[in-house]
């Protein structure tokens, strides 16, 4: 396939599912679904290599498949490539046999070989890879036949599974002949990628679209959909404007958006826990956040209660550590309520005046909508009144992680980060972002926290095999998470979608920092189209 760009009038012309077009498409016209599938703070990647992403699942889950996924409620791990999977009673042994009706969209057969293939480079630093030191536990892949893959792991790790369901299988036919170390931004990922998913790749447009098509031989069936775009929006608002005017049937929105679809009868709204907790990260290069009570001021100084009531509507709960579920929360926390003069004291005890003082500090940030501003503003103000000047800076994601991830780190370019990470279903997801071992480029600690009692706790969770023992060990990250305050810990907000009433069978749960789930994409159906 040939990479193809479109001008945006072409392409409105070309995507819209709306009354107006069905009027003059032929009844035997294919189905055509358009969405904005991935719309919100990570927004739309302008690189679709799998091995890169942290976000936007939703979207690579219609042409990729990992071994394992998350059930429809986002609880418990069920198969997806892999028929079935076994976990020795020690943890060291993991063994997953394979779907025999598994193809790649070109006609090959999946086999073992592509998950070795996969996991190799997955865990190769040269492929720009995210998920090097979640995998670095895994010690030997074997692939006794076609259709089995045996994992050896070198101690515990009670995450793996949860890092599977993100990891996208690959083809070895395809990649091997490639360098790892000019994989990531290969061209090979915008003109001819395959995968073994219900939809796949017709044709990419940068920052605009992505175009698929039902994968005839799915061995869960061919798609009741025929043609599936995912659109870009660079705002929310850009997108809940398109629903409105009915160019696509599906999108994330923000929660200020949800009135205007609430009393529409052409719409559903669909409300689920983000898990995401929100936070402001102090990036630990830049040395002025060293003092933990330099640290303890910023939480004091954030009334995030009156922001949450006033700016969220009481649709987001605070957090005092990385996690809200009540079983993983002490009930000894510190609550950081809002208290300035406290604030201020730490501060002055800590020396701020000779740290930094009234010098601007850097916040930079991919949130990009009007609630996000105005939550940005609030805690700009609140942090001027105890001597703490931010200036927020906005970024795309592409701009956002060439400035955290660049080598070497310059710490002049942000010092805090406002920012979110997955804090569920599996709570070893905030491993990612505190853990000193994930600093990069192992990982995705990319505020170089190196803090050894949130590292060991984080690592004592990840060793545990059972879930009481994992609850037991997660509780302990929170509090040292609170105690020693590697991020100002903010909120988990509540997530929204809208969907046309003419959509139907996509189990849908707006909430992504789950990582990729079932929906069934292969059922999906649209009505009138």
């Amino acid at each position: 396939m040939r990479f193809k760009h479109f001008m945006t009038a072409a392409l409105m012309a070309g995507i819209a599912y709306g009354a107006g077009m069905a009027d003059a498409v032929a009844q035997d016209a294919p189905t055509r679904l358009v969405g904005g599938f991935d719309v919100g703070p990570g927004g739309f990647p302008n690189n679709v290599n799998p091995l890169l992403a942290t976000t936007g699942y939703m979207a690579l889950t219609l042409a990729y498949e990992p071994l394992v996924i998350y059930d429809e409620k986002i609880e418990k791990v069920i198969g997806r490539l892999a028929d079935s999977f076994e976990i020795a009673p020690d943890g060291l042994t993991y063994t997953f046999k394979l779907s025999p009706e598994a193809k790649w969209h070109d006609g090959e057969a999946f086999t073992s070989k592509d998950v070795a293939f996969t996991l190799d480079l997955a865990r190769n630093n040269a492929s720009g890879s995210v998920y090097v030191a979640r995998l670095a536990t895994i010690t030997d892949v074997a692939t006794p036949d076609d259709r089995t893959v045996v994992l050896t792991l070198s101690q515990p790790n009670s995450s793996l599974l949860d890092t599977l369901t993100k990891l996208m299988m690959l083809p070895e036919h395809k990649l091997a002949s490639i360098p790892a170390d000019t994989l990531a931004r290969n061209e090979y990922w915008i003109t001819e990628p395959v995968g073994t998913g219900a939809f796949r790749f017709k044709q990419y447009s940068p920052n605009q679209f992505i175009e698929y098509e039902a994968f005839a031989d799915y061995r869960r069936g061919k798609p009741k959909i025929d043609q599936l775009v995912n659109r870009y929006f660079k705002t929310p608002a850009a997108a809940v404007a398109a629903l409105k005017a009915g160019e696509i049937a599906v999108s994330y929105v923000e929660a200020d958006d949800v009135t205007n679809f609430q009393s529409d009868d052409a719409f559903r709204v669909i409300e689920g826990k983000s898990q995401v907790v929100n936070y402001l990260g102090f990036n630990f290069a830049a040395k002025i956040w060293d003092d933990q009570r330099v640290r303890a001021a910023v939480m004091y100084a954030l009334d995030r209660k009156t922001i949450v009531e006033q700016l969220y509507g009481g649709k987001a709960t605070v957090a005092n550590c990385g996690y809200t579920a009540e079983r993983l929360v002490p009930s000894d926390l510190e609550a950081y309520d809002y208290n300035p003069d406290k604030a201020r004291e730490l501060l002055k005890e800590a020396g701020w005046d000779q740290i930094n003082g009234a010098k601007p500090i850097s916040v930079l940030t991919y949130y990009n909508n009007d609630q996000s501003n105005n939550v940005v503003a609030a805690m700009q103000a609140m942090l001027a009144q105890v001597g703490i000047n931010i200036a927020p800076r906005v970024a795309d994601m592409a701009g956002y992680n060439a400035v955290i991830y660049a080598k070497p780190i310059d710490p002049s370019q942000f010092q805090l980060v406002y920012a979110g990470l997955t804090n569920g279903p599996n709570p070893g997801n905030l491993n990612i972002g505190l853990n000193g071992a994930q600093i990069p480029p192992n990982g995705s600690n990319y505020t170089r926290v190196d803090i050894p009692a949130v590292s060991e706790a984080f690592n004592a969770g990840l060793k545990q095999t059972t879930a009481e023992g994992m609850d037991k060990s997660y509780r302990d990250v929170c509090s040292a998470m609170n105690k020693e305050l590697p991020w100002a810990t903010l909120w988990e907000t509540k997530r929204y979608g809208v969907e046309s009433v003419k959509l139907k069978n996509m189990n849908w749960q707006p909430a992504p920092g789950g990582g990729p789930y079932e929906m069934h994409q292969e059922t999906w159906e649209l009505e009138g189209n």
